[in-house]
């Protein structure tokens, strides 16, 4: 009987997916996190070389 209950336990674990949407958000929301801090980092080197060339035309 126990191992019967055990077996039906894991059953249910298994087919078990209610997390599944928060964890598809989270990888979702993780790759956008990372692109934006990619574009803000270009962004950043590009903008601090416009500023380096403008200073030094002054």
């Amino acid at each position: 009987m126990c191992r019967l209950l055990r077996l039906k336990l894991m059953v249910n674990l298994l087919s078990d997916d209610r997390g599944v949407t928060a964890i598809e958000y989270g990888l979702i929301a993780a790759l956008i996190a990372v692109a934006a801090i990619a574009a803000f980092s270009l962004v950043g080197t590009n903008l601090s070389s416009t500023f380096y060339t403008v200073a030094t035309d002054l």
